[in-house]
C-alpha cells in the first residue's frame, strides 16, 4: 500500500517540475508511474491472504495529537479489487488521450495521477475523516478534466454541475461524521463500530451517508448531473467517472452505511429496493430515447447501478457480492464503451448516432470490439456482467419475488436499447454523406482495447478469479452484521 501511494505521489511532483514543452517526456513519465501502480495493486492482490476476509496492510498513525484523528489506512478483498480496477482504468486514459489532448498537457496528465493517487486513498481510508477529505478531493481533478479539456461549450456548466451535485450531497456526511466524532471521540472506523448507536440516532446518520452515497452512484432522482458530465468530459473523464467515481457510492455502502448502522440498513431496505426497481426501468425507458451516443451510456450506467443498488441491499451474500462483481464488471465493460465512442469521434468529430451507419464494411476490426462490449453490456452469458447482474437478481428475489421481477424488466429493456444502438452504428447503408474518415483501430486503440476484452471474457468464463477475492470480506460484514 505505501508503495502505491509512493509511487503516484512521487509521480505527481516529478512531473510536475519537468518543463510543460517536453510533452513527450509528460506523456511517457506519467505512463510508467501509472503502470509501476496497477503493477503494485496486483502484487498487493497476490500478497493478500482472502480466506481470512480481514482488513490486512494496516498502517494507524496520529495525525493530530490525542484529538481522536488518525492516519488509518488498510484493505479487505472489496478495496483491492477496486483499487485494481482504478489503477488498471488509468494507464488505459492515458493511452486514449495520446492524441487527442493538445492544450495545457502538463496539467491535464498532473490530473490523473491525482486523482489514481486519491482513489486508492479512498478505497483504502479506515477514518471517516479521512475517507470525507478523499472522497471530496476526488471532485477537484474531475471538476478540471471537465472543465478545461471538455468537448463543447457547455463544459464549465457541466463541471460546475457535477461539483456542486456531489460536493452538495456529502455536506451532509460530513455533520454526520462531526457528530460521530463528538459522540464517540473518535473517527476511526474500526473503533465506531464496536459504538451502539439507538435507533433513531442511527436512523438520522444513516440519511446523512446515504445522500452523499445516492448522489455519488447516482440513484434516481439524483442522477441529473450524470449525464452532462459525461457528454462533456473528454473520452479519459467519462471512462475514470463512470469506470471508478460512480463506484465510490456503492463502495461507500459497503463500507461505512451497512456496518455502522445495521439496524438502520434493515430499516430502510426496501425503500431503498423501491428506488433501485425505479431507476432501473426508467433509466432503460430513457435510454432509448437518447440520440447521442455517450447519453446512452450514461444513462444505462444508471440502470446498471440500480442493479448493484439493489444486490446491496438485499442484505444476503448472493446479493451484496453480485453487486460488487457488478461494479468491477460495470467498471470495465462501460470504460471499453466510451473508448469505442472515442474512436469515433476522433475520426469523425460527431457523437450523434443518426450520422453513423454500416461501419461493418470499413472497420471490422471496430465492429467486433464494439459487438463484445455491446453483448457485456446486456450481460449476455458468458460476460463479465452476467455473474454480478445474475448473482444480483438472486439475492434479491430471496427477499422480494415482486422487485425481482420487476427489475429483470430492466434486462430485456437492456438487450433492446444495447442492439438497437450496436445495429444503427454498425449495420444498415454506410452515410458517406456526414463521415468520410473511414479507417479501422490504430495499433495504439487496439492495445488499449485488447486488455478490456481479456478482462470480459475472462470474468465471464472463470468469476471465482474474483469471487473468491471477496467472498469471505462479504461473509465478514454479514455476520458482524447479523442479517
Amino acid at each position: 500500500m505505501s508503495a502505491i501511494i509512493g509511487t503516484l505521489l512521487i509521480g505527481s511532483i516529478i512531473m510536475f517540475f519537468v518543463p510543460s514543452n517536453l510533452e513527450s517526456a509528460i506523456k511517457v513519465g506519467t505512463l510508467v508511474f501509472s503502470l509501476c501502480a496497477f503493477l503494485l495493486s496486483l502484487l498487493l492482490w497476490y500478497n493478500y491472504d482472502y480466506t481470512l476476509g480481514l482488513v490486512a496492510f494496516t498502517y494507524d498513525h496520529s495525525w493530530i495529537g490525542n484529538s481522536g484523528f488518525s492516519l488509518t489506512m488498510g484493505v479487505d478483498g472489496v478495496s483491492i479489487s477496486l483499487i485494481a480496477l482504478t489503477t488498471f482504468l488509468i494507464p488505459a486514459c492515458i493511452l486514449c488521450s495520446w492524441r487527442s489532448i493538445r492544450s495545457s498537457v502538463k496539467e491535464y496528465y498532473i490530473c490523473f495521477l491525482v486523482l489514481d493517487l486519491l482513489l486508492v486513498l479512498v478505497f483504502s481510508s479506515l477514518d471517516l475523516f479521512l475517507f470525507y477529505i478523499f472522497f471530496e478531493g476526488v471532485l477537484i481533478p474531475m471538476f478540471l478534466l471537465i472543465g478545461i479539456w471538455g468537448s463543447s461549450e457547455r463544459r464549465v456548466y457541466a463541471s460546475y454541475m457535477l461539483f456542486l451535485y456531489t460536493l452538495a450531497g456529502s455536506l451532509l456526511m460530513l455533520l454526520a461524521v462531526i457528530y460521530i466524532y463528538l459522540e464517540v471521540g473518535t473517527t476511526n472506523i474500526v473503533e465506531v463500530l464496536d459504538y451502539e448507536f439507538g435507533l433513531t440516532i442511527q436512523k438520522l446518520l444513516w440519511v446523512c451517508f446515504f445522500t452523499s452515497f445516492a448522489v455519488k452512484m447516482p440513484m434516481v432522482p439524483f442522477h441529473i448531473w450524470l449525464p452532462e458530465a459525461h457528454v462533456e468530459a473528454p473520452t479519459a473523464g467519462s471512462v475514470l467517472l463512470a469506470g471508478v467515481l460512480l463506484k465510490l457510492g456503492g463502495y461507500g455502502f459497503y463500507r461505512m452505511s451497512i456496518p455502522l448502522f445495521p439496524d438502520a440498513t434493515v430499516y430502510f431496505a426496501p425503500f431503498v429496493l423501491m428506488l433501485s426497481v425505479v431507476a432501473i426501468v426508467y433509466a432503460s425507458l430513457t435510454t432509448l430515447r437518447q440520440v447521442d451516443l455517450k447519453r446512452v451510456i450514461a444513462y444505462s450506467s444508471v440502470a446498471h447501478m440500480g442493479f448493484v443498488t439493489l444486490g446491496m441491499f438485499s442484505l444476503n451474500v448472493h446479493g451484496i457480492e453480485g453487486s460488487i462483481l457488478l461494479m468491477l464488471s460495470h467498471g470495465v465493460v462501460s470504460s471499453a464503451l466510451f473508448l469505442c465512442v472515442g474512436v469515433l469521434y476522433d475520426r469523425h468529430k460527431t457523437r450523434i448516432i443518426n450520422y453513423y451507419g454500416g461501419l461493418t464494411r470499413v472497420m471490422p476490426m471496430f465492429s467486433v470490439a464494439f459487438l463484445l462490449f455491446t453483448m457485456a453490456n446486456i450481460s449476455l452469458p458468458g460476460t463479465s456482467s452476467f455473474v454480478g447482474e445474475f448473482l444480483s437478481l438472486l439475492g434479491c428475489y430471496e427477499v422480494s419475488t415482486f422487485m425481482a421481477f420487476i427489475a429483470s424488466i430492466g434486462v430485456v429493456l437492456g438487450a433492446g436499447y444495447s442492439i438497437w444502438l450496436y445495429n444503427r452504428v454498425c449495420f444498415g447503408n454506410l452515410k458517406i454523406d456526414y463521415v468520410n474518415k473511414f479507417t479501422d483501430l490504430s495499433r495504439r486503440e487496439y492495445l488499449i482495447l485488447l486488455p478490456f476484452a481479456i478482462f470480459t471474457i475472462l470474468f465471464g468464463i472463470y468469476p471465482d478469479l474474483f469471487l473468491n477475492l471477496i467472498h469471505f470480506s462479504v461473509l465478514n460484514i454479514i455476520e458482524y452484521c447479523k442479517f
